[in-house]
């Protein structure tokens, strides 16, 4: 059971990447942003292809990174220059991206497993600093000496990635054209008012989105030691239910609050589906299903909520004015 939660909390770390690119264009921007299940294949097919031609594999998942951007930039392009609905705009080129994909793979799916990732070189880091020496120790003392983690790097390497991405999305969006972003979402008449540029910021933020979504994929790849062209299948999914379940467990007073939450909805997501494939009758073909699941669960358990605590607030009005009025006869009683 450990083991698993350790390998849930590893994989939803690095999905939380994805979650985040998916929070800035459904809530940020206000965009149904369906690129995201290509542009995550994009970034994953960029980086297989490149590590696989020898070139260094953090070269490869940034040059993964700037693919995506340029994907999210185009689906902004169709959106604001060609006039295309942003639902629409983001079906046709995540379409687009599936043939793009395969071009840029050569192939349906690439192996990583004997090749050299971001991964193996931060376990390689990991084991010669001793640092799953010191953190096996720990798990040993506390009686867990059974289920030891092959390696802590990647999870800690991955916590400093994730984090530090959070905290570069809490800045940027404290910053002029940050603060424009978020306004373009909100009201882009009254951006516009201001002699805003919405079109320019809407490319940019989709840019930015998907930057993060393949960023997310080229390291998902590594971690799973293949790229495949399938992959991206219900990735907007993944990160709506990240994001909801996030903004319904941790609140969204804030940005810094909300990023936060994502993440965690993120690690949350991944732990939910990994004890619910744990069930006898479920397998991993009803992964897609879980999703759903989860997904309706977190956008109907908040309103379910709310409206018992209307009710209650509701019958605590009507105490409180039977409990005035019965004074109010109890006072003219006396008086007669």
């Amino acid at each position: 059971m450990f083991t698993s939660i350790f390998g849930s909390i590893e994989t939803g770390i690095i999905y939380a990447i994805m979650a985040l690119g998916v929070y800035l264009s459904f809530r940020i921007l206000d965009f149904p942003d369906l690129t995201v299940d290509g542009s995550f294949v994009t970034g994953s097919a960029i980086a297989a292809v490149l590590i696989i031609g020898g070139t260094d594999p953090f070269v490869a998942t940034i040059t993964a990174l700037i693919a995506g951007f340029i994907a999210g930039c185009m689906t902004g392009l169709l959106h604001t220059f060609g006039k295309i609905n942003n639902l629409l705009s983001g079906i046709l080129m995540m379409i687009a991206l599936y043939s793009i994909n395969l071009r840029i793979m050569g192939r349906s799916n690439i192996p990583l497993l004997n090749e050299e990732t971001v991964f193996t070189k931060i376990s390689g880091i990991s084991e010669s600093w001793g640092i799953n020496i010191i953190f096996n120790d720990i798990l040993i003392s506390v009686g867990l000496g059974d289920s030891l983690p092959e390696t802590w790097g990647i999870l800690l390497f991955m916590l400093v990635v994730t984090f530090v991405i959070k905290f570069l999305n809490d800045w940027f969006f404290q910053t002029e054209v940050g603060l424009a972003i978020r306004a373009t979402g909100d009201n882009k008449k009254m951006i516009r008012s201001f002699s805003a540029n919405t079109n320019l910021l809407t490319i940019v933020g989709l840019g930015l989105s998907n930057a993060l979504v393949a960023f997310s994929g080229a390291l998902i790849a590594q971690h799973g030691g293949f790229a495949d062209v399938s992959m991206g299948i219900g990735m907007i999914i993944i990160g709506l239910a990240s994001v909801i379940i996030g903004e319904t467990l941790f609140g969204t007073k804030s940005i810094a609050r909300t990023t936060i939450a994502v993440i965690g909805g993120a690690i949350i997501y991944r732990i939910v589906v990994s004890l619910a494939l744990r069930i006898d009758f479920l397998d991993p073909g009803d992964m897609k299903l879980i999703t759903a699941v989860i997904v309706i669960f977190a956008l109907t358990t908040p309103k379910v909520i709310e409206r018992y605590k209307e009710k209650k607030r509701k019958a605590r009005k009507r105490v409180e004015k039977l409990q005035r009025e019965g004074g109010r006869y109890a006072s003219i009683k006396s008086d007669l």
